[in-house]
């Protein structure tokens, strides 16, 4: 991609492609609550497709294609990703501390699609903070940002979620006590790179870009731009995963899962 604008001024360039997004994942939603609540359905298990025309395929395919494009950042280095930049599937997050539907994917799912998807090179997750529920929950993204800048994102993301942490839980005194537990070495540096305005553009830019896809709650998915609504069963996620990876070996891929070296690990 061109390194001379950002991502949201390029998400923002596709302007109809976006508004389909928004539709798309209302769509997710209703088809997630059918999945969870349809009494002619097994738990956990995927319902079937809408049938549409080869055309509508065609089209929704070109459609995910070019959002996975403009929304995975596969960066070298990334605190908030794990698994291989060049991994044939990206599940991008737009999560906030404060939910408890996200602490459900990140304690039920995430390890299972890290099993069996990320260790092989199949799969890359990559993390936004989406902050909807105010100040605490912004100090708390701030705060996992920070870890981050040493190595520590991901032990530091799973104890937030270790439990749902609200309110005065998320005080900056109680985030540094997590920031220690999670293996964070200096604590000063923590709280410098916590308020600083690298950490506030940081959060900027994953708002925005959420923001300009028409994410409105959390957690929200995108799987090769394909949206997934809320904490679906294991198994959807499983499924979509599967099914990207055949799209893109049938197109060639973003990445082959090869090549790029061991895959970095979150906190277990």
């Amino acid at each position: 991609m061109p390194t001379s604008a950002s991502p949201t001024r390029k998400i923002a360039a596709i302007g109809a492609v976006v508004a389909l997004v928004v539709a798309l994942v209302a769509i997710g939603i209703a088809v997630g609550k059918a999945v969870e609540g349809g009494s002619d359905r097994t738990a956990g298990t995927p319902g079937a497709a809408a049938s549409v025309s080869p055309q509508q395929d065609d089209d929704q395919q070109n459609l995910y294609d070019q959002l996975a494009r403009q929304t995975s950042r596969r960066t070298d280095g990334d605190p908030l990703a794990v698994g291989r930049k060049d991994a044939p599937v990206v599940l991008v997050e737009y999560a906030d501390y404060q939910c408890s539907f996200c602490g459900r994917f990140t304690r039920e799912t995430q390890p299972e699609l890290i099993k069996k998807f990320v260790d092989d090179g199949t799969l890359r997750i990559e993390f936004r903070n989406f902050t909807i529920y105010g100040a605490d929950s912004e100090r708390a993204a701030r705060a996992s940002w920070a870890a981050g800048q040493q190595g520590k994102f991901w032990q530091m993301h799973d104890e937030l979620y270790a439990k749902t942490n609200k309110g005065s839980a998320l005080a900056e005194d109680k985030l540094v006590e997590m920031a220690r537990k999670s293996g964070v070495a200096d604590l000063e540096k923590f709280r410098a790179d916590l308020d600083s305005p690298a950490a506030a553009a940081a959060l900027k830019k994953d708002q925005e870009e959420g923001y300009q896809l028409g994410v409105q709650s959390t957690p929200s998915f995108l799987v090769n731009g394909r949206p997934v609504a809320g904490a679906q069963p294991t198994a959807v996620f499983e499924q979509a995963v599967s099914q990207a990876a055949e799209q893109a070996k049938k197109s060639g891929g973003a990445g082959k899962g090869q090549g790029a070296g061991k895959a970095e690990e979150p906190a277990k």
